[in-house]
């Protein structure tokens, strides 16, 4: 939990963290010129797609994988060309201490275990989105990465984004008059059979089963767990942290928004047969004191396009609607839609009409990620997505989550970071690890 600070308190926290800077590992000075030396947790999936990124920078070093995979290990070992020193157990990686920095891109459950324990270790943090899977757990995370002075990036590459940075000053300036609404899908039919369905049986000999659960409950391996399809298992993921992350940090960031008031989620299993634990259809609705809502709709057993078609825009995948104007941006390009007085109103457009497709050419926006964290361990500057931003997006998605768990309206106190109404719901805020695990 996040009392409220008092002056006592802060002279207590602010002490601590002296005596943790002081006693935490040395990190290595880093020049302009220095090769960043990296370890990667987790190289399934997501994680090969972060080490193609990262490979593109030759300013770093792959130095050490690890997963609880041996087949997947010894994949991106290959690619990394057979050099790198390989790992079953993560923390046997961050015991390194000729690493720098560290990746992380396991599933969701262990992000906060694997963050807490590289920063603890004196080494920087790129983090996988979804933070974390819970909001106590995105709050210790920010807490060991100030205690320990780490650079800690979070995975949401829109941040890196030059086209979403032009976007910031359209949408803080005014020229869209009052943006009172903002929506984004994730959409896909997967009906009828969605991740399909499968038996309890043994794990892969070649696989860590018991690691893979990690601080969560011990269950029996099902192939429609993992590798991947964990994403629709509310035990270690779901596709509103997913892909709802995303966009409701692009959200947050166009319209300079913390966090929501309140919060409410509807879905359930509607039409997709399968092993999932979460949602086929679902909307979540944010309410900010500031006077405008948020709206993230899962809908998983229809995928044709929610917005307006543009063959400039490809598939937009974000809308805010303004007073003056309604914006449509996707990727590498954005459209602004003038808006016309409506009933009783002057009917003449409202501002001029914009199409601007000057982030067709950007690079791939993952790459840039890197990149910035990568410039950021050696500058010891902010990255464009702080764990502090990453936290407060995550939270909205976690608190979507709690929604639709009780079946209630939420009322978030953002400074707190507590549930004020029903306060029950606070106990969804984290839950107790597995042992051996401890969240720090």
């Amino acid at each position: 939990m996040n009392p409220r600070v008092t002056r006592r308190t802060f002279s207590k926290v602010s002490a601590a963290a002296t005596l943790a800077a002081a006693t935490a590992p040395a990190a290595r000075v880093l020049g302009a010129n220095d090769r960043i030396r990296l370890g990667f947790i987790g190289v399934a999936n997501r994680g090969g797609q972060l080490l193609d990124a990262f490979l593109h920078h030759a300013d770093m070093e792959v130095a050490a994988l690890c997963d609880v995979h041996k087949p997947t290990l010894e994949k991106a070992n290959v690619r990394v060309g057979g050099k790198a020193a390989t790992y079953g157990d993560f923390r046997k990686l961050i015991d390194r201490d000729d690493l720098d920095a560290v990746v992380i891109a396991t599933p969701d459950h262990w992000h906060a275990l694997q963050a807490i324990a590289a920063c603890d270790a004196g080494k920087d943090v790129y983090v996988e989105k979804p933070l974390s899977i819970t909001v106590v757990e995105g709050r210790r995370m920010v807490e060991a990465a100030r205690r320990n002075q780490r650079v800690v990036q979070v995975g949401t590459h829109r941040r890196s984004s030059q086209l979403y940075a032009k976007l910031v000053e359209l949408t803080t300036s005014g020229k869209l008059g009052k943006i009172t609404v903002s929506r984004s899908f994730r959409l896909s039919n997967m009906y009828p059979s969605g991740i399909g369905k499968a038996r309890p049986t043994a794990p892969p000999a070649d696989l860590d089963w018991d690691m893979w659960l990690g601080p969560r409950p011990e269950q029996p391996f099902r192939p429609t767990i993992a590798p991947y399809k964990f994403r629709w298992w509310q035990l270690y993921s779901s596709q509103m942290a997913n892909w709802g992350v995303h966009y409701l940090d692009a959200i947050r960031w166009l319209t300079g928004e913390l966090a929501p008031a309140s919060i409410c989620a509807m879905g359930g299993r509607f039409a997709v047969d399968d092993d999932r634990t979460v949602p086929d259809t679902l909307q979540a609705t944010f309410q900010f004191a500031s006077g405008r809502l948020a709206i993230f709709g899962q809908y998983e057993a229809s995928g044709n396009q929610a917005f307006p078609r543009n063959p400039k825009l490809r598939r937009p995948e974000l809308e805010l609607r303004g007073t003056s104007g309604t914006l449509y941006v996707s990727t590498g390009a954005f459209e602004v839609i003038p808006e016309r007085g409506g009933q009783f109103q002057d009917s003449a457009p409202r501002m001029e009409p914009i199409v601007d497709e000057s982030g067709m050419g950007e690079d791939d926006l993952t790459t840039l990620h890197a990149r910035n964290f990568l410039d950021c361990v050696k500058s010891r500057q902010k990255p464009h997505a702080d764990i502090e931003i990453g936290h407060r997006s995550t939270t909205m998605s976690l608190l979507a989550n709690i929604s639709l768990v009780t079946g209630q309206r939420l009322e978030w106190d953002a400074e707190k970071e507590r549930i004020t109404s029903p306060q029950a719901a606070n106990d969804l805020l984290h839950y107790e690890y597995r042992k051996p695990w401890v969240l720090k």
